[in-house]
């Protein structure tokens, strides 16, 4: 039966509360079939082939909240990520989606610190979201406890297997309990992720959603033919008359993105660039200020076209087209997300024919050509392509706001070289008048602090209140956590 509302899934309190605030309203194809089927649990193994931008994560992220046994200590659910990108993403998506019910998400990635992303293992943690390299790490070190994981989530499968990581998905399959539910999302089946499927799933009930994001309903999609040494000159005639509120340009390497960004930023356009040979941070600090809105133009190589969502992308510009199909749908579901209107442009050079002929045949239509702009409309909308590129950007809403502005931090001085306890946290906290148990969130203690989230809007009420408690007998310091 088709569900209209996310409230028809019956949802506990805590869970609708979070999504409410996230801005769900109508749930898309993908969650309208999977969500129940998690929630009943009358399909022990999922397989769903969906395009990227079809609400895949919620898909997943709120059933599995929903289910999560908030007592547990252990991890209940890993997922598995083929970015640190989308890793990321999806960890900050289900904390969201938990927020309420004090679920803890912890994603653990490569070029992060091991022992840092161990400590945070050490504390109640509900779910992992990992890349398989450190995930496989955590679990060969004895730093991620396997044996209370009842739901495997293996996300953008045909990614991981063409960035070579379905061996390390195959170890971890092996490490993990047998008794599990498995769910694999992918936008496309290959033959080796089938085989995967057949070895290390089984029976599973399956879910193919149409691919409604590559066809031209949503998204426009348009081509120029151009010699290789005159790209940048079309590039800079097309972001004149295409004027975009916010771009993604997508080059094949990382020495292509280095070269245009630097071209670009000399012509003072707001840029900035993302490819794999950059620091994990610099990667992560890119992509949250373009989600931001601080600058206009991001040009990326393919480690932004796999899950990454950002809101509002209206135009995706394919500087270099992409040498497989699949590609060119990954990169323009950046764009016409959330039933939103997009466009995608695509520049060929006269022997890349046929990388555009196997794009049409994958998608089931012809792209339209385009002629060159004139110098004419060039000149006409010159002044507004200059007017919003010098201009103060709007930064866009983030849609975890409305939870987070009723959330409060809090640090104490306090940990377990203390031997404090979170019930003895607790026990300071609803001491103070008007405080209960429902007003606290996830706490974590370290060796010589601790970190406690105040719920509904009472976190300067507990900060004033702490000022004159004491925790074990003794006098503590709280403030509000920078982090």
């Amino acid at each position: 039966m088709e569900k209209s509302s996310f409230q028809d899934f019956e949802l506990s309190d805590e869970i609708s509360k979070s999504i409410l605030k996230l801005g769900y309203k109508i749930p898309s194809k993908v969650q309208q079939e999977v969500i129940p089927l998690i929630l009943s649990g009358k399909a022990k193994n999922i397989i769903v082939k969906s395009q990227t931008g079809s609400g895949k994560t919620a898909s997943f992220g709120i059933p599995i909240c929903e289910k999560i046994e908030i007592e547990v200590n252990k991890p209940q659910v890993l997922i598995l990520t083929p970015t640190r990108e989308l890793c990321v993403q999806i960890s900050e998506e289900i904390s969201n989606i938990g927020r309420f019910k004090r679920i803890k998400c912890t994603p653990v990635f490569g070029k992060q610190p091991f022992k840092k992303q161990a400590d945070e293992l050490k504390q109640r943690t509900h779910i992992v979201a990992g890349t398989p390299g450190r995930t496989l790490d955590h679990i060969e070190r004895g730093t991620l406890e396997t044996q209370c994981i009842k739901y495997l989530i293996i996300d953008e499968a045909d990614e991981m297997l063409n960035m070579g990581f379905i061996e390390q998905v195959e170890a971890i399959l092996n490490k993990i309990p047998v008794k599990r539910n498995t769910m694999l999302f992918s936008a496309t089946l290959p033959e080796e992720i089938e085989s995967l499927c057949n070895n290390y799933i089984g029976d599973a009930v399956k879910v193919e959603i149409s691919p409604e994001n590559i066809t031209a309903q949503d998204i426009e999609h348009v081509y120029y033919e151009i010699p290789e040494d005159k790209k940048y000159d079309l590039l800079n005639k097309v972001l004149t008359i295409e004027n975009p509120d916010s771009c993604i340009i997508f080059c094949r390497t990382k020495e292509n993105v280095n070269k245009l960004v630097q071209k670009l930023k000399d012509k003072s356009y707001p840029c900035n660039a993302i490819h794999g040979g950059m620091l994990q941070q610099d990667r992560l600090d890119v992509m949250n200020k373009f989600k931001r809105g601080e600058f206009i133009f991001l040009i990326a190589t393919d480690i932004a076209a796999r899950g990454i969502d950002v809101e509002n992308v209206t135009h995706i510009i394919n500087y270099d087209i992409p040498l497989e199909k699949e590609s060119y749908v990954h990169r323009i579901g950046r764009t016409g997300r959330a039933g939103k209107h997009g466009r995608a442009i695509t520049f060929i050079t006269p022997f890349e024919d046929k990388f555009l002929m196997e794009v049409e045949n994958y998608i089931g239509f012809k792209i339209e050509k385009l002629d060159f702009p004139s110098i004419e409309k060039v000149k006409e909308l010159k002044e507004a392509f200059i007017e919003k590129i010098n201009s103060k950007p709007i930064l866009k809403k983030d849609k975890s706001a409305e939870i987070k502005k009723e959330i409060t931090k809090i640090y104490l001085n306090v940990g377990k070289k203390k031997k404090v306890r979170a019930g003895d946290i607790v026990g300071a906290v609803t001491s103070i008048q008007n405080i209960n148990v429902e007003d606290i969130g996830i706490i974590d203690i370290h060796d010589n602090h601790s970190y406690v989230d105040i719920l509904n809007d009472k976190g300067k009420i507990v900060l004033k209140a702490l000022e004159t408690i004491t925790i074990k007998g003794k006098s503590i310091r709280a403030e509000k956590a920078v982090k």
